[in-house]
């Protein structure tokens, strides 16, 4: 990049705001993620690569480690525990012996589900401070710019895994809701 495109100052000032909103945002979601999960006698990493695992089926501990942002031995040593607890299986496939991969069990996958329908059960700091916007425009706020930076620094592929993910998640839901609704 050319020196002409910006000066210190701004580059530091841009840095220093992103690291300041980046820090208090995730506080919030880190304290309501806690909130969440706790009954579950989980941690955040632990149900992080249970979410991936329900999304990515069969990830290896790399794209775990990759797609959930955490070192490999990190993404290792808690699917271990999560393994141990009976929510994953490890495995290793014939035409790749080097990569170790993983799978949600049943247990696992009921899991996520229970603790999906009790997400309204704590406090959401994050979302209670969106609704106005929410209520003023009509949606969620959208994050178009934060994304393309993210797609900068982790690539497409992180991108892609991240939006198929969530378009997953968004069908879950759906079939999770229509069968709650036949039940009633």
């Amino acid at each position: 990049m050319s020196e002409e495109m910006y000066s210190i100052k701004e580059a530091m000032l841009y840095s220093q705001r992103i690291g300041h909103l980046s820090k208090a945002l995730w506080k919030a979601v880190e304290k309501d993620w806690q909130l969440w999960i706790k009954p579950y006698d989980l941690n955040i990493n632990e149900h992080h690569i249970l979410w991936i695992s329900y999304h990515l089926k069969g990830a290896s501990i790399s794209d775990v480690a990759r797609f959930g942002v955490m070192h490999v031995s990190t993404a290792f040593n808690f699917s271990k525990k999560l393994e141990e607890r009976g929510y994953l299986k490890f495995s290793k496939r014939d035409d790749d012996k080097r990569n170790t991969y993983i799978e949600l069990t049943e247990s696992g996958s009921e899991l996520i589900i229970e603790m999906n329908r009790h997400y309204l059960d704590s406090p959401h700091t994050i979302l209670e401070g969106s609704l106005p916007l929410k209520e003023l425009y009509g949606r969620f706020p959208e994050f178009l710019d934060v994304m393309a930076v993210i797609r900068n620094i982790y690539g497409d592929d992180f991108v892609e895994i991240f939006e198929r993910s969530y378009k997953n998640y968004q069908e879950v839901f759906d079939v999770i809701h229509e069968k709650e609704m036949v039940v009633k």
